[in-house]
Formats: structure tokens, sequence, C-alpha cells
């Protein structure tokens, strides 16, 4: 009689050979190599999708010109905060950049809001009036005056934008009131230089602006 194969008795088999069981029930620990390939595969995702958020919400500008001084200087370099209105209000004093609404090859454009809809905004002698009411404007040069008399009325979802240096400024004195929709944000932190480093200051007005 032939001897029959027990549950102590080995049965050869090739496929065995292939993927052994492992004596302490514990599965083989994957080759170094790919561990350090696997972990650098989701490092480069997860830096992807921080950056792809980042630029979702922020812009990177480069101030270029003399129009925003004293407060911004040609190569300054600046945070631009996409979500500020989606999320927040518009208001007077706020810098903005937004895309040049005469030339839409052209870089981004630095300006303070001045106007809102709905208002009024008389240039009179060197003086800018909101509705009637002198503006008071700490931000600028002292002495500075503003070129270009004249009136403008604002439309709904339209803004008034001057700049800080209004002898060199082009703005809304030449080329009218700017759109909401080209807005691309709000100037948020400065960058550099790092004697400039920080959050961009907002201006308060007085109450009946």
């Amino acid at each position: 009689m032939e001897n029959q194969p027990t549950e102590h008795m080995p049965i050869s088999s090739p496929y065995w050979d292939i993927a052994p069981r492992s004596t302490t029930g514990i599965p083989p620990r994957p080759p170094t190599w790919r561990l350090v390939v696997n972990e650098a595969i989701e490092t480069i995702v997860l830096a992807a999708i921080i950056w792809l958020v980042i630029n979702a919400a922020t812009a990177r500008v480069v101030v270029d010109g003399p129009s925003m001084r004293p407060n911004f200087t040609t190569g300054q370099l600046l945070i631009v905060n996409r979500l500020a209105y989606r999320f927040g209000t518009l208001q007077r004093g706020d810098v903005i950049v937004f895309d040049n609404p005469h030339d839409a090859t052209d870089e981004y454009l630095i300006k303070r809001v001045v106007g809102l809809p709905g208002e009024t905004v008389v240039i009179n002698q060197g003086r800018v009036y909101i509705s009637g009411e002198l503006l008071q404007e700490p931000y600028l040069a002292p002495d500075l005056l503003t070129n270009n008399d004249g009136e403008w009325h604002i439309s709904e979802n339209s803004y008034f934008v001057l700049g800080d240096n209004r002898p060199q400024s082009h703005d809304s004195r030449s080329w009218g009131t700017l759109d909401k929709e080209d807005i691309v944000g709000k100037a948020w932190i400065s960058y550099w230089p790092l004697s400039d480093i920080g959050l961009i200051p907002h201006y308060s007005y007085t109450s009946s602006q």
C-alpha cells in the first residue's frame, strides 16, 4: 500500500516557491526601493495639491512704476488675496490689483479704491470729494494735490480708483471707472524688500465716508 500524505508531510508544489508563507504570519516587507518610490510619489502629489490651492487663492505681483509712491515702490513684491472679495466686501481705501481695462495683454495694475458704487466723485482744485464730502487721505504725501478736475458718477459693480502718486498715475481720471469683474484681488502682504515685509495697511475713514 502506497504512503498517503498527511498534514505533517509537506506536499511539493512549484507554486509554493514563488510566494512562501511567512513563518511569523506577517506579510513580507516590500523592498526598500519601493517604499522610497511610494513616499516620493506621495510627496510630489501633496506638493502639487498645495501649489494648486495656493495659486487659486493668491497671486504674486511686482510693483512697476511710480504711480503708488510713497507707499509702494518699483521692485516691491506683493501677495494678492484672490478670495478677499468672494468672502468679504471691497472697501474704500483698499489697494487692489486688476487687469488693465484697456489692454488685456498688459501686466496687472495696482491702485487704491476711492469711490464706491452709487457715489459721485468730484476732483476740484486738487481735492477729492465723495458725494459732496471732502475725502481725507492720510496715505498721500504731504501737500500732494490731485490734478485733472472733473466729475464721475459710479455705476453698480464699478469703482473709482486712483494711484497714490496722483501726478504720475494713469487711473480712473483718464479711463473711467473700473468694472468689478476686472479685479484680481486685494493687495494683502508685502514680502520684499525685507524692510517692507508685513500686511498692507488699510486706512479708516470718518463715518461720513
